[in-house]
C-alpha cells in the first residue's frame, strides 16, 4: 500500500500505527510526491475508485482520477485544484468537481489537498476525499422541489391576485351601480314626492285662508302645514343623502362644504373647512368625486356617531400634483388593529383604491382621530 515511507518514518511501529490510522478511516486519503505520483493510499479510496491500492501507488493522480470536468472535458495539469497545495504551499478544499473511477464513471467529490512539509520545504501533499453523489442527489431534489414549491406558490398568487382583483372590480362596479340607483331613486323622489308636497302645502295655505273666521280649524290646519313642512325638511335630507345635488350642479369642494355645515346645524360640533383657491380649481372626473364624497360623509358619520368630539375638521390641500384630503377630529379616539375588519374602513378603503388613492386612519385612546386621503397625480 505504501510506496517509499522512509522520509515519514524510520521506526516499523509507527509505521504500522500509520498503515492501522489510514486504513480505519472511512474517507478515501492518498499522498502525491511533488510529480503528483501517488505515495501512498488507504483501502477506502482505493475502493472508492475502483482499484487496488498496489495498482494506484506510483501513477500520477490527476491523470488517473481528476482528468476530465464533470462535462467530459479534458482538464489541465495546471489548473488541477489538488496539486495546488503543493504548488502554492497552502490547502485547498474543492466540493463541485467530480473524480473518475477505474470503470470511466465519475462520481461528485468533496477533497482537500493540503503540503506536505519537511521542515520548511514542502515535498508533496496529502489529499483526503469522499463521494457525496448521494448529497449531490438529494441537494438537486432539494433543488426541484424547492423551484416547484416556488412554481406553484407563484400560480396560486396569481390566482389569489387575479381573484382579488376581480372582487375590487365587482366592487368597484356595485358602487358605481349603487349610486347610479341612489341617483334614480332621488329623481323619483324628488319629482313624485317633491310635486305632491308642493302641491299639499299651497292647497293648506288656500284652505288657512278660507278659514281666517275659524280658530279651531285655523289651528288644526297650522298643525297640518306644520307636519308638511317637516315632512319635506326630511325629505330633503334623505334626497341629500342619495344624492346630494349640490355634488352635481357645484361639485365636491362645494359639497363637502355644504355637508360640513349640515353637520354642524344638527349635532352642535365645531365644524372647520379649509380648502384653498387653487384646489378649487382641481376637478377629480365625476365618478371619483362621487368616491371622495361617500369617504368623508362616512368619515363624518362615525365622527358623529362614535368619537364624542367637540370639533372636526375638513383640510383639503395640493402637494405638488398630489392632493392630500384630512378629517380630523378631538374626540376620544380608539386603537385600531392592523388590519380593520369593519366592513366601514374596508369599504372607505376600496372606495380610495378604486380611484388610485390610499387612505390611512390615525387613531388611539384620547388622541382623537385624523384620516389621510392621498390621491397621486391629480393636479
Amino acid at each position: 500500500m505504501f510506496a517509499d515511507l522512509k522520509h515519514l518514518s524510520h521506526h516499523a511501529a509507527w509505521r504500522r500505527q500509520l498503515e492501522l490510522l489510514l486504513e480505519s478511516a472511512g474517507d478515501g486519503i492518498y499522498g502525491i510526491d511533488l510529480r503528483g505520483r501517488c505515495i501512498f493510499i488507504n483501502g477506502a479510496g482505493a475502493a472508492m475508485l475502483g482499484y487496488a491500492p498496489d495498482e494506484i501507488v506510483g501513477r500520477n493522480m490527476h491523470y488517473l482520477i481528476h482528468h476530465s470536468h464533470p462535462d467530459q472535458r479534458l482538464m489541465p495539469v495546471h489548473d488541477c485544484r489538488i496539486f495546488q497545495a503543493f504548488r502554492e504551499g497552502r490547502g485547498v478544499r474543492v466540493e463541485d468537481e467530480v473524480l473518475w473511477r477505474r470503470d470511466g464513471s465519475a462520481f461528485a467529490a468533496e477533497y482537500a489537498s493540503h503540503p506536505i512539509r519537511d521542515g520548511e520545504e514542502v515535498v508533496g501533499a496529502v489529499v483526503t476525499f469522499s463521494d457525496i453523489s448521494a448529497r449531490k442527489h438529494i441537494e438537486r431534489e432539494l433543488q426541484a422541489t424547492q423551484i416547484l414549491l416556488e412554481r406553484r406558490v407563484e400560480e396560486r398568487t396569481t390566482e389569489l391576485r387575479s381573484a382579488h382583483e376581480s372582487l375590487r372590480r365587482l366592487s368597484a362596479h356595485l358602487s358605481t351601480a349603487r349610486e347610479e340607483e341612489r341617483a334614480h331613486i332621488a329623481r323619483d323622489v324628488h319629482d313624485e314626492l317633491g310635486a305632491s308636497f308642493t302641491a299639499l302645502q299651497l292647497d293648506l295655505n288656500w284652505l288657512r285662508k278660507q278659514l281666517a273666521g275659524q280658530a279651531g280649524l285655523a289651528s288644526h290646519v297650522d298643525r297640518m302645514l306644520e307636519v308638511t313642512q317637516a315632512a319635506m325638511g326630511a325629505t330633503r335630507r334623505i334626497l341629500n343623502d342619495l344624492r346630494p345635488g349640490v355634488l352635481d350642479h357645484l361639485g365636491l369642494w362645494a359639497a363637502l362644504e355644504t355637508l360640513l355645515q349640515d353637520l354642524q346645524a344638527r349635532s352642535g360640533l365645531d365644524c372647520r373647512y379649509v380648502c384653498p383657491p387653487q384646489t378649487e380649481r382641481c376637478r377629480l372626473g365625476r365618478s371619483a368625486e362621487i368616491d371622495v364624497y361617500r369617504i368623508v360623509q362616512e368619515l363624518l358619520t362615525n365622527v358623529q356617531r362614535h368619537a364624542q368630539a367637540s370639533a372636526v375638521s375638513v383640510e383639503v390641500s395640493l402637494r405638488d400634483k398630489d392632493l392630500l384630503l384630512t378629517v380630523e377630529d378631538d374626540g376620544v379616539g380608539a386603537r385600531l388593529p392592523a388590519q380593520p375588519q369593519g366592513f366601514g374602513i374596508l369599504g372607505m378603503r376600496e372606495r380610495a383604491y378604486s380611484i388610485g388613492g390610499e387612505l390611512t386612519i390615525d387613531s388611539a385612546p384620547g388622541a382623537g382621530t385624523r384620516a389621510r386621503l392621498l390621491l397621486r397625480g391629480v393636479a
